[in-house]
């Protein structure tokens, strides 16, 4: 698992010549209905990890250009994230459910992708598909950010389309959008930069989040009803668990990651 190879190594062709059949995450990203959720029920855990970290966990990346901002030295790029046995960067989520809770606003107001210091901030974030600020906080520093559908994640065959790529040579924020037609799971990193990167999660639904620091995890407000529950890790894929959610009650279901 060299991640040199775990983005770059994503792509398996061009996807305008793409003929596969529909991957599992492609499944039809059908109209979500908001609605009133009566009795909803929660789902709570913890994604961890155990064993060996994989030898390019951490990979360090020369840097060799901008170094008043960007630094010197070595980057240091952290593939899997490991503390206390927490798998951080992870994300959890429902997967396709057609109604529930309304998305709430973001904290900030709005949806952004930092990039200060030569990095992606959040390096990983849940985005409601739509508007998102891309913000160069870099002065001096031309950013070139590169946002790619990933395709066939849940088949272990991806394949990146690109949603947008543009230069940001100048601090200011640009507005784009962040539109998957056949997946929820992107790649951002700038073409500028090579040891910049990031993921971001668009689902059709807002029951999806990152784990904390701890690796926990928490979604409410689930309508009752059976679900499949589903974990990401860019670097390790998915795992998944089927639960039921009864009216007003609590589901605990954690996941663990291996480097095996």
């Amino acid at each position: 698992m060299k991640h040199t190879s775990l983005y770059k190594g994503l792509v398996i062709g061009v996807i305008a010549s793409l003929s596969l059949a529909l991957p599992a995450d492609a499944a039809k990203r059908g109209k979500y209905k908001e609605v009133a959720v009566k009795d909803g029920g929660s789902i709570s855990g913890k994604v961890s990890f155990e064993g060996a970290l994989p030898v390019d966990a951490i990979e360090r990346i020369k840097i060799t250009k901008n170094n008043d901002v960007c630094g010197d030295g070595d980057r240091e790029v952290t593939w899997v994230d490991v503390k206390d046995g927490a798998l951080r960067g992870a994300f959890v989520f429902l997967s396709k459910i057609k109604a529930g809770k309304k998305w709430a606003k973001p904290e900030m107001g709005t949806y952004l992708v930092d990039q200060k210091g030569c990095r992606f901030t959040p390096w990983a974030q849940v985005v409601r598909p739509g508007p998102i600020i891309i913000r160069n906080s870099d002065a001096g520093v031309l950013h070139n950010i590169n946002a790619r559908e990933l395709i066939g994640v849940e088949k272990g065959r991806v394949v990146k389309k690109t949603l947008f790529n543009f230069g940001q040579p100048d601090p200011g924020d640009i507005t784009d959008k962040i539109k998957p037609r056949r997946s929820s799971y992107i790649g951002i990193n700038c073409e500028a930069h090579n040891f910049m990167f990031g993921f971001i999660m668009a689902p059709t639904h807002p029951y999806a989040v990152v784990v904390g620091k701890d690796g926990s995890f928490s979604l409410d407000d689930v309508p009752p009803g059976k679900y499949t529950l589903k974990a990401w890790h860019p670097s390790f894929g998915i795992k998944k668990a089927k639960i039921v959610v009864a009216a007003n009650g609590k589901v605990e279901q954690s996941f663990t990651f291996s480097g095996k």
